[in-house]
């Protein structure tokens, strides 16, 4: 391992990369770390330990949220903006072919960044009225023109992580936005294990062990899930052109068991959240059944057995939603049969299309299930242990594993890459 952090040492443009992108992760911890003026930060981070919900969107904002940061709302509002133009290039013919080409793909990721503004407002602002309404004393009065300052500030905010995010990705070290993410999740862990150590009490040692094995097995599964796939054999037909034999070679086309990474985590937490935040509006409505409803919204949602129950089925559900989004069996068997490949014992053509779609809905279901697990493993834990601590750890976990994954995957290509072209 050191061998290998000396080798990509050595190599200086790839040193420079590496720096850059921990020089903005340096500067990302520093803006989670500014507070806008006016805020208990006290009360706020007890607020944050006793609800789950809020934890969620805590962890998607790299750790800002909890200190009412200049950056609290991270970027989950371009993450929103991203999901929709995603749900919307399966419904809009238009969107669907500018996707398959370099400039219609320029022109998406511009619309992504213009849409990310209102979104970053709008979700500031519902984020406040929550805050302003709470029972911890928060946020003291709030005129017109402070609230007015918060929001800018809160966009501004989102806005200046989104331009680090893609200046990190333009890196090809990781994906921007993962990394931010993980920058914030990692930044609390010292938080977490400080905590453990003063609160310590050897009759939770059990316990604590029993939290140590289970984040081990957590990686352990994630590492699996994550790189296991299942290879289809693609044989390719011989063909015959002037005086020469080509094709005849055999390979495979791989099937991954977790297509969708994080993204059905993401989506489900968005789902989960919207009903709350929204009811947080109609509570002191005139009308009495709608302020009726809202608070029924609001403790159903409270209740463990029902937002489990509720996060299980949505993660479980959009995990498949995304891998249609995502994978096309019908191109790609038409691809196929361009090229003159075929997999051994099926047809070409519909027969292959159906069979890719059939053998990857039984493959995500075990994908599916440990996702659905992974989000409500926290749940489990907190029910058997009582114990608040990491309540977020089974997502954290997940993102964590998946992100280095991903970023060690990458730097090895670029390393690889660089040995071909010394050849």
């Amino acid at each position: 391992m050191f061998e290998k952090f000396i080798q990509i040492w050595k190599i200086r443009d790839l040193r420079v990369k590496i720096l850059f992108v921990l020089a903005m992760l340096v500067i990302f911890r520093l803006a989670a770390h500014i507070p806008i003026p006016g805020v208990n930060v006290e009360a706020l981070k007890d607020v944050f330990a006793s609800n789950q919900i809020l934890g969620l969107m805590n962890i998607f904002s790299g750790g800002g949220m909890q200190n009412f940061s200049i950056v609290m709302m991270g970027v989950a509002p371009y993450i929103t903006s991203s999901i929709i133009f995603q749900l919307l290039a399966m419904i809009v013919p238009a969107l669907e072919e500018m996707q398959k080409e370099e400039s219609g793909r320029q022109k998406i990721n511009m619309w992504t960044r213009w849409l990310t503004i209102p979104l970053a407002i709008a979700q500031s602002y519902g984020m406040i009225t929550i805050l302003r309404r709470s029972s911890y004393s928060i946020l003291g009065d709030v005129s017109a023109f402070d609230l007015s300052a918060m929001i800018i500030t809160i966009t501004a905010g989102t806005i200046f992580l989104m331009w680090i995010g893609e200046l990190i990705t333009e890196k090809n070290i990781g994906n921007g936005i993962s990394l931010l993410i993980f920058a914030g999740i990692v930044a609390d862990l010292p938080r977490i294990l400080q905590q453990t150590i003063v609160t310590f009490d050897p009759s939770q040692m059990f316990i604590l062990i029993g939290f140590a094995v289970i984040a081990l097995v957590t990686v352990i599964g994630v590492v699996i899930i994550n790189e296991g796939q299942r290879n289809i054999p693609v044989q390719y037909a011989r063909q015959v052109r002037g005086n020469r034999m080509y094709g005849g070679t055999s390979t495979h086309l791989p099937l991954r068991v977790n297509m969708a990474g994080v993204i059905p985590i993401i989506f489900a937490i968005s789902l989960v959240l919207f009903p709350s935040m929204v009811a947080q509006f109609f509570i002191h409505a005139r009308t009495a059944w709608i302020a009726s409803s809202a608070e029924w919204i609001i403790g159903a949602f409270q209740n463990q057995l029902f937002y489990g129950v509720l996060y299980f089925i949505l993660v479980f559900g959009f995990t498949y939603f995304y891998t249609e989004v995502i994978f096309h069996p019908t191109q790609i068997a038409e691809n196929l049969q361009k090229q003159g490949g075929f997999i051994p014992g099926i047809r070409p053509g519909s027969h292959t299309s159906q069979y890719l779609a059939n053998t990857t809905h039984k493959i995500i279901f075990v994908g599916a299930l440990f996702l659905g697990i992974i989000a409500i493993l926290p749940l489990i834990m907190r029910y058997f242990t009582g114990m608040q601590s990491l309540a977020i750890g089974g997502t954290s976990l997940l993102i964590v594993v998946a992100v280095v994954i991903e970023t060690v995957k990458q730097i090895e290509a670029q390393m690889t890459m660089r040995e071909y072209e010394g050849m």
